[in-house]
């Protein structure tokens, strides 16, 4: 009998892990071959911008959308919200999986920013079922299952890939498929419909930063941690094949091994670390092992050495779950889904920003100093620090 509630206790825990993880691997499929997609990996700056301005659009239509979405996941659950962004992402996946021309694409990668609240309506559900001293070890299993769908999809999309472009996107749409069933039919709503007379404005988060007095500064770290995170997500794929060579399976395996590590470190780090260190210094390891990761990734001229520094890229992931905790504790229950939203939208802009800026330091270094954008990387980390040292209440 106890075991059975303890199974019945768990399954909405258990269901949204399971969730983001067939999301991520989705991701992790199409991640090796977008590139191809623009033919990036091969030609100039031109179609590099026109691949940067493609992953910009996604987060431009995040960013106008997910606070609306997160807002509204505060009003009617967030399963309706989180069944809406899934559909979007089945749709886009089909419609890359049959290669259509250009303009296509990106209509399609538009619908499926609009929709795509996967993120932030999960973490506000983790927030909803989880006590706030749970909250730093249940953001570190979230990010742990993301590293799991790293773990599935990206070597399968290598291996995909030779047999033809159409399919990791297909197999991406048929695992998204069967991520919308579970939350249909499996998942529990987490929190009930409170009617509301409160206007979703879209850019009310960015506005109302302000109105989460003391917290601010914590909020501009998290935008900048964002805007940092997007380089190994703009250029990996194409920085390992230019600069050492790597194909479609490599780059794959590459990715795979990163989710590997980074499952193993969010869920067997975050907690013991946080306590052994405390957040304040589980934040310093987090930055000091990204800045180093990063320095050696720009300097590093033999890709052998690139799978000996996967490892201490993950470690330095664990930042990013103990801020989110560390923000999250800091304001009340029922505007949860709100903060949710603001962070969201701060991912967004550095993720509309970042692609663009990013690929462009990218391609005007590529032929002299390839590894500039990882050096850059390393000294934002720097602006951060201050935040990290001074700004935070914590535990």
């Amino acid at each position: 009998m106890r075991l059975g509630m303890k199974l019945k206790l768990n399954l909405p825990l258990a269901t949204i892990f399971l969730t983001v993880t067939l999301d991520m691997a989705g991701i992790g499929l199409v991640l090796p071959v977008l590139p191809d997609l623009f033919g990036a990996n091969e030609t100039g700056a031109t179609t590099g911008l026109a691949y940067g301005l493609f992953l910009s659009l996604y987060a431009l239509m995040q960013f106008l959308c997910a606070p609306l979405l997160g807002g509204l996941s505060d009003r009617i659950g967030r399963k309706p919200v989180l069944t809406l962004s899934l559909v979007g992402a089945v749709a886009n996946y089909a419609v890359m999986a049959c290669l259509p021309p250009l303009w296509v694409l990106f209509v399609a990668r538009a619908v499926a920013g609009i929709t795509g609240a996967n993120m932030s309506v999960a973490s506000a559900y983790l927030t909803d079922i989880s006590t706030p001293d749970e909250r730093a070890k249940r953001f570190g299993q979230l990010s742990a299952c993301m590293g799991v769908g790293f773990i599935l999809g990206p070597a399968a999309g290598g291996m995909l890939r030779e047999i033809g472009l159409m399919w990791p996107f297909a197999a991406a749409a048929v695992l998204t498929g069967l991520n919308l069933a579970m939350c249909l039919f499996v998942l529990p709503e987490s929190r009930a419909a409170e009617p509301s007379t409160e206007k979703l404005n879209p850019l009310a988060p960015l506005v109302e930063i302000g109105a989460f007095k003391g917290i601010v500064a914590l909020l501009m770290a998290a935008g900048l941690f964002a805007v940092i995170g997007e380089i190994g997500g703009s250029v990996w794929v194409l920085y390992v094949h230019h600069r050492y060579g790597w194909e479609g399976l490599t780059v794959g395996l590459s990715l795979t091994l990163f989710g590997l590590f980074h499952a193993l470190a969010q869920a067997f780090m975050v907690g013991p670390v946080t306590q052994r260190l405390g957040e304040r210094g589980a934040l310093l390891l987090g930055i000091v092992a990204d800045m180093a990761c990063y320095v050696a990734l720009g300097l590093v001229t033999k890709g052998a050495f690139i799978w000996l520094l996967i490892p201490l890229l993950c470690i330095g992931g664990i930042g990013p779950s103990v801020l989110t905790a560390v923000i999250s504790k800091q304001v009340s229950e029922d505007r949860q889904g709100q903060l949710q939203g603001v962070l969201a939208s701060l991912q967004s802009l550095a993720a509309i920003i970042g692609p663009i800026l990013i690929l462009n330091i990218y391609f005007f270094s590529r032929d002299h100093f390839p590894g500039l954008v990882w050096i850059i990387g390393a000294g934002l980390y720097l602006l951060a620090l201050p935040v990290v040292l001074k700004k935070a209440n914590y535990r």
